[in-house]
Formats: C-alpha cells, sequence, structure tokens
C-alpha cells in the first residue's frame, strides 16, 4: 500500500525552515524563487530571516507553507519516492495537497492563498478575534461549553485536532470566558494561541463568499491523487464541488481526527508529512496507532522516509 501525504498549515512555520533540506537539494530554493517571483515578494528571505512577527502574519504565513509543502513534494518526487495513494491538508494544507495531485497549478494555488490570506485577515479587524486550544476536554463538552460561554456571540470548536486536543475561535471576548471557564469543565489546559485571525468560525462567512467568486475565475481539475477534504473528510466529486469545499472550509471546523481514521480506514499504514515540522506526526500518532506518520523537512527526515515507503 502505498503511504499518505498529509500537508501541514498555519503553526508549523518557523524562522530557517527547510534550510538544511534546501542545502541539500536545490529544488526547494528554485520552488521558493518561482513563488517569490509570482507574488512579487521574497518568500525566502522571510522565511529565513524574518522577523518572526512578519513570517507569523496571516498574509505571509500562507503563502510561505504552501511554497514549503510544494518544495518538499518536489524533492519526493526528484528522489524517487512513492506516489501517495491519498492525501490530505490540516486547513491551509489543502491547498498544497491540491496543488501536488495536480488539481491546482502552483502558481493558481499561491495566487488563492495570498487572496485567502488577505480575505481572511480583512474580516476581522486586528485583535478583535482568537483562538485557543483545550487540553484534556472531549468534543462534546468543549461544545457545551461554547455554546455556554457564546452569549449571543461567536464562539465555535473549529479545530478537531487529535482526542482531548480541540482549538476554538470567536470574537476575543468569547474565547477569554471560555479559556476562564474551561478548568472548571476539566481542561487540562487553555492556551491563546498566537494568531492574526479566528479562522473556520462563522466570523470568516464574509471572506468565505469573496473567496468562493475568485474560486470561480481559477481553473480547477480533479486531482490524479484522491484528496480528503477537512469540511466532508470525503474526496470531491467535481472542480465545481473542490471550489464550494475550499470556500466553506474557511468557516467550517477542520476534522483532523476523522481524517486521520479514514486514511487509516483505506489500509494506509504510512504517512508522510511534508513541510516544516512535525505538528501533524505528532497529532496523528494519538489519533490512530495503525498509521506512522514520518516528518520531512530535513535530509535525514528524507532519507527516512524514502527508506520506510521503499519497503511498505
Amino acid at each position: 500500500m502505498h503511504p499518505a501525504f498529509f500537508f501541514p498549515g498555519q503553526g508549523s512555520q518557523a524562522l530557517g525552515l527547510l534550510a538544511e533540506l534546501a542545502g541539500a537539494h536545490p529544488q526547494v530554493q528554485a520552488t521558493f524563487d518561482e513563488a517569490s517571483q509570482i507574488l512579487g515578494r521574497d518568500l525566502w528571505q522571510l522565511a529565513q530571516e524574518g522577523p518572526k512577527e512578519a513570517l507569523d502574519q496571516t498574509t505571509n504565513t500562507q503563502p510561505v507553507m504552501l511554497a514549503a509543502g510544494v518544495a518538499v513534494w518536489r524533492v519526493w518526487r526528484e528522489q524517487g519516492g512513492a506516489m501517495p495513494s491519498v492525501m490530505a491538508g490540516h486547513s491551509l494544507g489543502e491547498y498544497s495537497a491540491l496543488s501536488c495531485a495536480g488539481a491546482l497549478t502552483f502558481e493558481d494555488a499561491l495566487r488563492l492563498v495570498a487572496e485567502r490570506a488577505r480575505l481572511m485577515q480583512a474580516a476581522v479587524p486586528e485583535g478583535a478575534g482568537a483562538m485557543a486550544a483545550l487540553l484534556g476536554l472531549d468534543d462534546e463538552a468543549v461544545g457545551d461549553l461554547c455554546r455556554t460561554q457564546a452569549q449571543g456571540q461567536v464562539l465555535a470548536p473549529v479545530n478537531f485536532n487529535a482526542p482531548g486536543q480541540v482549538v476554538i475561535a470567536g470574537e476575543r471576548d468569547t474565547v477569554q470566558r471560555a479559556i476562564e471557564a474551561s478548568k472548571a469543565a476539566g481542561a487540562k489546559r487553555a492556551v491563546l494561541l498566537p494568531v492574526s485571525v479566528p479562522s473556520h468560525c462563522a466570523l470568516m462567512q464574509d471572506a468565505a463568499a469573496d473567496l468562493a467568486a475568485r474560486l470561480e475565475r481559477t481553473e480547477l481539475h480533479l486531482p490524479s491523487i484522491p484528496v480528503i477534504h477537512n469540511v466532508t473528510v470525503e474526496t470531491a466529486e467535481s472542480p465545481a464541488q473542490i471550489r464550494s469545499l475550499l470556500a466553506q472550509q474557511l468557516f467550517s471546523p477542520v476534522r483532523w481526527v476523522e481524517t486521520v481514521q479514514a486514511v487509516a480506514e483505506r489500509g494506509v499504514s504510512l504517512a508522510i508529512e511534508a513541510g516544516p515540522g512535525k505538528v501533524l506526526a505528532g497529532l496523528n500518532k494519538r489519533i490512530d496507532k495503525r498509521l506512522t506518520t514520518l516528518p520531512v523537512f530535513d535530509p535525514d527526515g528524507l532519507s527516512h522516509a524514502l527508506e520506510a515507503s521503499a519497503h511498505v
């Protein structure tokens, strides 16, 4: 059985990302050079030198993470790595998956995520929204907490990342209320996340409508490798459905636990995390023990993953 490919989203970026891989494989630098030329800004310099505050801005993070995922994929293919049986991406990572699977050109994917990031940032004034990770509560308890603390405002579970790890998003004061109330509800920890946009909640509906209009003008094909979507935990049946799912994704939860389970149910035992860091590898370990996830962001990780995939 061929491996699965998973692409991380925002939160996995860090200064110096993919530097070692780029030192060994020129394809990384070439991919970032191509992306920088398309968008008219130096993404590699930003990713390597920062400042960190600039890299963490949604409008910069999203194109950088897309370029990073595609760069790892290109190195993988150049090194003769196995074609995946299925792909998925966490939030923004879904665009990386669709581009690598041939549904979107790299240029169109870059322009889309740059616009997606701009629309998301513009939808909610800086500081008006927030996101927090709640640890140690089950999904139902988080849903109950959001309902009781919303008090007529927007507050919802938005990332089902692993059992006992759910991210919530909404207006800043509702998120603060939920953090304070979470201990009494049984949470082990509640952590405010350093993000500039409250993703995947109803505050993103205006941004989603504008993104849908942009998607209508973008050429899309069915991917050559199945891509499981965040919104439905299923593959799409037409380019029109992909457009719809990408727009809905902005205000819908990322169903990551179910996505990983769906991949394991296909009989896949090995997954590659393509991009900086090992956030998904950590989550996946807690979601389904049948699946081993190997992060590929440096030469050692690449060698290990290539060897492991040759013996699956």
